[in-house]
């Protein structure tokens, strides 16, 4: 049986994650990059995939989840444009992995996964690596947390039908819903900022809409997604 990379090559791995995989396909947000490059990935990847920890895809979880490649964790973050005070609402928490990057962007973070012992785990890692700031709820996150809004920016980590219009309430004016809008073809990362008070998400109205790419996502299983 093949040894497990050490701390040393996981480090050369991830700094070379950061310069082939994000810094070349167009993340140049540096707080970003650092962020990545920061952040352990091999603890929270399952040990039957850690050798490819830092491999440009997503790895298997448990419970039919993943976590993402590291450049769709890069662009949903970058997408954000958080600089450092913002109230963030992730829905999907899986590994833990992208709240302990966002924890390193902004002030406070509330992560939502529905698979307890997801939650559990992912609430363990982020407690070994001494991460602060970062709150794992258990619940339907396509609901968001209407008390606990309104949110800075929100990420969503699971493709959706459309954008969840309570999480779209949920959002401060000017802040930010990144999100992967489900399709036949493949899923469209896109990036929606909130403009005013009322908001028509048939028409568009009191909404910017930026597509940032294809992507590929597990479904958004809750009342404002897919049933399961």
């Amino acid at each position: 049986m093949r040894r497990l990379p050490d701390a040393d090559e996981f480090a050369s791995q991830r700094a070379n994650m950061v310069e082939r995989q994000l810094r070349r396909r167009g993340i140049t947000d540096q707080r970003v990059l650092e962020a990545m490059a920061a952040i352990p990935r091999e603890r929270f990847v399952p040990e039957p995939y850690a050798r490819r920890t830092y491999a440009d895809s997503a790895l298997p979880i448990g419970h039919e989840q993943t976590i993402s490649q590291p450049w769709i964790v890069a662009a949903i973050c970058q997408a954000m444009e958080l600089r450092g005070s913002e109230k963030v609402l992730e829905v999907g928490t899986g590994s833990g992995y992208s709240a302990a990057v966002l924890a390193r962007l902004a002030a406070e973070i509330i992560t939502i996964e529905r698979v307890p012992e997801l939650a559990d785990r992912a609430r363990a890692a982020l407690g070994d690596l001494g991460i602060a700031g970062v709150e794992v709820v258990i619940g339907d996150g396509s609901a968001g947390l209407p008390d606990r809004s309104p949110f800075d920016a929100i990420a969503v980590h699971a493709a959706a039908p459309g954008p969840p219009p309570t999480l779209v309430t949920q959002l401060e004016m000017g802040g930010r819903l990144v999100v992967p809008i489900a399709s036949r073809r493949a899923d469209m990362l896109t990036v929606f900022r909130r403009l005013g008070e009322t908001v028509d998400l048939a028409t568009g109205q009191g909404l910017e809409r930026e597509v940032i790419g294809p992507c590929r996502f597990v479904p958004l299983i809750g009342t404002e997604g897919f049933s399961e």
